[in-house]
């Protein structure tokens, strides 16, 4: 498996992975968190030019996940509800993680991957997002709280952080 920065030919291959994640979403007992075709082509658009969009690729070259990857503040953490975050150094985040389902792991994988980048890491994922949030357990995150995204949603809160944070 390959990790690289997305690219607008990648776009097709990006939104259908979408359309498949939402649909296992559904049939997983999470049917509110992408609602309304999010991330729409638009999102998706700008994710891949920001060169925040990242693609895994087997050794097919196929992408069979899209996440998005960002070292840098996101407002919507700026307030945290019913807890608080582990620290308030420096992170990343995590968003829009969708894959294809024909690799095993690549969830931990991609989440390994962005912790490598940067060993502060945040990310949020809707209430009834039961296997993101195992995933997330799984990798080390601790659940830190409650924060609100741009359309007035909440989101459970994860953080993961390195002891020998500076």
């Amino acid at each position: 498996m390959q990790i690289r920065n997305s690219q607008l030919s990648d776009l097709n291959a990006i939104t259908h992975l979408y359309t498949l994640a939402r649909k296992f979403m559904t049939e997983t007992g999470n049917p509110n968190q992408w609602i309304d075709g999010y991330p729409c082509e638009k999102v998706i658009t700008t994710d891949i030019l920001s060169g925040n969009s990242y693609v895994c690729t087997d050794s097919d070259n196929e992408i069979c996940c899209v996440f998005y990857f960002e070292i840098g503040d996101d407002p919507t953490y700026a307030t945290i509800y019913g807890g608080a975050w582990l620290n308030n150094k420096s992170y990343g985040v995590m968003h829009r993680i969708a894959s294809s389902g024909k690799i095993k792991g690549i969830a931990n994988n991609c989440l390994q991957w962005c912790y490598e980048q940067c060993h502060n890491m945040r990310v949020d994922t809707h209430a009834e997002n039961k296997v993101m949030q195992h995933i997330l357990l799984k990798n080390g995150y601790t659940q830190c709280g409650v924060i609100i995204v741009k359309n007035g949603s909440e989101r459970v809160a994860f953080q993961k952080e390195s002891h020998n944070i500076g």
